[in-house]
């Protein structure tokens, strides 16, 4: 079961605001120190159209951090654990609101999931805050419907839907409420917005009208990714 936590600095009140460089090469060397992390990915804003979204101001530095285990993932989180210190690190980001959340990640093949991009490749990285009327029926419907129809989407390189786990932290941070989360990951920011204006993206909404009664906040942000070697 691998686990993945979404550590996200959002200032929503404040939508210009960016990292400074001396604090994205302090918040990856930082990552690159915690023991139990085999996957880490460092997303910085983009910016994307979709024909069916308004635009929304994406968060100005997010992470997703790939565990094989829960137990690696509450060390690290623990009292004495090494995301620690990442606590009041980025001057830069001072006051911005921090979230974070822990979920179970299953990975869907795509046709061509070789990276073909000079650079940084993009992802568009959704959630669901919820609640659904029905969880089961919701996930049951989503995981069955959605993903072959993601995977249809021109130029797609990775596909990941996460879902929403229990678990233990010592962190300061709000920990975030979503449902579910997805990940959908193409060579470039260019190759994100063809993928969403084509004509998959009809069928995925039309889908998206089928989904069993849920409420709560949808996001969709598209990000500049750095995966950490």
């Amino acid at each position: 079961m691998r686990i993945a936590y979404f550590l996200t600095y959002h200032d929503e009140a404040n939508p210009g605001r960016r990292a400074s460089d001396a604090d994205l090469a302090e918040f990856t060397q930082v990552l690159k120190t915690v023991a139990g992390i085999t996957r880490a990915l460092v997303f910085t804003p983009e910016k994307t159209s979709d024909p069916y979204l308004k635009d929304e101001a994406p968060p100005q530095l997010a992470a997703e951090l790939y565990f094989d285990d829960i137990a690696a993932l509450e060390r690290a989180a623990g009292r004495n654990g090494a995301l620690q210190a990442l606590v009041d690190r980025l001057p830069s980001l001072a006051g911005a609101p921090v979230t974070q959340q822990a979920m179970l990640v299953r990975s869907f093949a795509v046709p061509e999931p070789r990276f073909r991009g000079s650079g940084p490749p993009c992802t568009y990285l959704v959630g669901y805050e919820g609640p659904a009327e029905d969880l089961n029926a919701w996930l049951a419907h989503y995981i069955d419907n959605h993903p072959p129809l993601m995977a249809r989407m021109p130029g797609i390189r990775e596909l990941e839907i996460c879902t929403r786990i229990d678990w233990c932290t010592f962190l300061p941070w709000r920990r975030d409420p979503c449902m579910q989360r997805n990940k959908v990951v193409f060579d470039s920011v260019q190759a994100l917005t063809e993928a969403v204006r084509s004509p998959i993206r009809h069928e995925m909404r039309e889908d998206y009208n089928r989904f069993p009664p849920f409420s709560g906040k949808v996001f969709h942000y598209p990000m500049a990714t750095l995966e950490l070697g």
